[in-house]
């Protein structure tokens, strides 16, 4: 039942993207537009020049944020003993983010602790990756360095604060200089585990993410690029024929892309619980 709505949603996806790269330069008919960075950095639609310059990247982190707060509050706004659908759909959702990523991790007493939080982060980053395949949106939020940077940021000062929180200002000292180790290793463990602890996690959080939403992003829009390049190509031709193959090469990576938008929001939350929980461990 779900499929044929699942291909309508794709095909709808695939016409726009091809409807908009067949029209966007009246100028260079006959001429292929390949994807390019600047399709990252729209112009200014409000308040242009200034602090609060919005454009089309931050109208739809905007439109995604109420859509997430929409949802939640339509899903929990009469709970019930025996669960609808739509209470069911949400609680089988947070139950997997509970119990597979939070709990996991950090078990039920610490879990409960930091399981808003890292909940937020999962359907924050899924909510963003997914505009990117979305008709009429067809660009991730995620897909700018400052919504990724804001939440490695947030997951970095995170687990530090759990850190120093449980042990004081032992938290440093042992992940700087691990027990066990010899002292005269301590020079070269020490700035291993001050770059890998304190500089590597926040940075690879941040471009994990980043660069798949970006390479997810310019994969579509070569694909439906090519396939409007070639269905222009005037006289009718073979070449045409090629149209098809580039179409179901957008249709295939349109899927990739929805796993890989679930995948890097799993893999953000789960990273985030895993560092909280080493700095919690007891040997600190």
């Amino acid at each position: 039942m779900r499929a044929p709505i699942l291909e309508i949603a794709l095909l709808h996806h695939a016409l726009t993207l091809i409807t908009t790269l067949a029209t966007d330069d009246g100028s260079g008919e006959g001429e292929f537009h390949g994807p390019s960075l600047t399709e990252f950095f729209p112009p200014a639609i409000f308040f242009e020049g200034t602090p609060f310059e919005i454009n089309r990247v931050i109208l739809i982190r905007f439109l995604m944020t109420a859509v997430l707060i929409i949802l939640f509050w339509v899903g929990t706004r009469r709970m019930k003993i025996i669960p609808g659908r739509g209470q069911s759909v949400l609680e089988f959702a947070t139950g997997f983010v509970r119990t597979n990523i939070v709990e996991g991790n950090l078990g039920v007493k610490d879990g409960a602790r930091f399981l808003p939080l890292i909940t937020a982060m999962f359907f924050g980053v899924l909510a963003m990756n997914i505009a990117g395949i979305i008709p009429g949106l067809n660009l991730a939020g995620s897909s700018v360095i400052g919504f990724p940077l804001v939440l490695a940021l947030v997951s970095y000062f995170t687990f530090i604060y759990a850190g120093i929180k449980k042990h004081g200002g032992g938290f440093f000292k042992a992940s700087l200089f691990p027990s066990g180790v010899p002292k005269a290793l301590y020079l070269i463990v020490t700035p291993i585990e001050f770059l890998s602890t304190f500089i590597l996690r926040p940075v690879t959080l941040t471009l994990r993410l980043l660069m798949n939403m970006i390479a997810g992003h310019m994969l579509l829009v070569l694909c439906f690029s090519a396939t409007a390049f070639f269905l222009a190509l005037q006289p009718v031709g073979v070449f045409n024929f090629l149209s098809i193959g580039t179409l179901a090469f957008g249709f295939i990576f349109t899927i990739f892309e929805i796993l890989v938008a679930v995948l890097q929001a799993y893999v953000f939350a789960f990273l985030t619980a895993a560092y909280i929980q080493l700095a919690l461990v007891d040997e600190h």
